[in-house]
């Protein structure tokens, strides 16, 4: 159904664009199959897909924002037009690796926004038992970088049993969820990238841009405020 679905007066027909993240560096790890098992769903769904791999991502630092890296994953997510979310639990809540990932996406450059109107899904893997922490922090991550989240989710316990030796989930429900996940990002995605840039017109910014020709990065707007607090003082 997703392979031929099409919303109505839909006119953007090319592939859905989608850019993976995961929380891990290992070599095998259960939160990248599980990135890959997402993948190939979307891309036999019609999508264009790219996998980032995190290693060699510098930790946060706006020193090093030349970093290929760091702009290897700026520029897939001026790319993208959704994403998918897929983070180990570690300590109860998300992983460093993918955190920092996230902390290099700035919500503006200029006057680009990398993730404002994107659409997100959000997936975590547990060692153990089901907990749904790194879903519910992903969701909290996505509304902060203005992201609309697509309302389904999946939380793979035991992760350890859930995947072959060749990396492919094994039949399961924990499989039919991700795959029912997948699809449904997959038309949300297709439907809110038609009306995105009037969903993130924002009264404000359009002042701004008024009054300033652009928008201004964080750095302006505080660089300008401490002048004014100069200038009161």
């Amino acid at each position: 159904g997703a392979t031929s679905f099409k919303p109505p007066g839909a006119l953007k027909d090319h592939p859905v664009r989608v850019l993976v993240l995961y929380g891990s560096l290992r070599e095998r790890s259960f939160s990248n199959l599980l990135a890959l098992e997402c993948a190939r769903l979307l891309e036999v769904m019609g999508a264009e897909v790219r996998v980032f791999n995190a290693r060699g991502l510098p930790v946060r630092d706006p020193s090093v924002e030349d970093h290929p890296k760091v702009q290897e994953l700026r520029g897939l997510c001026e790319w993208s037009e959704g994403h998918v979310w897929v983070s180990p639990e570690m300590h109860g809540t998300i992983t460093s690796v993918f955190k920092n990932q996230i902390d290099w996406i700035p919500l503006n450059t200029g006057s680009v926004r990398p993730t404002q109107g994107r659409t997100t899904v959000v997936l975590q893997v547990n060692g153990g038992s089901q907990s749904f922490n790194v879903v519910n922090e992903l969701r909290k991550l996505s509304r902060w970088m203005r992201m609309p989240c697509s309302t389904n989710q999946s939380s793979v316990p035991k992760a350890w049993q859930e995947f072959d030796d060749d990396g492919r989930m094994k039949p399961s429900g924990y499989r039919d969820r991700v795959v029912d996940v997948i699809e449904e990002f997959y038309k949300f995605t297709l439907i809110m990238r038609e009306q995105a840039d009037f969903l993130v017109d924002r009264y404000s910014e359009r002042k701004e841009k008024a009054e300033k020709g652009r928008l201004l990065s964080q750095a302006e707007k505080e660089a300008e405020k401490d002048t004014k607090d100069t200038k009161k003082a």
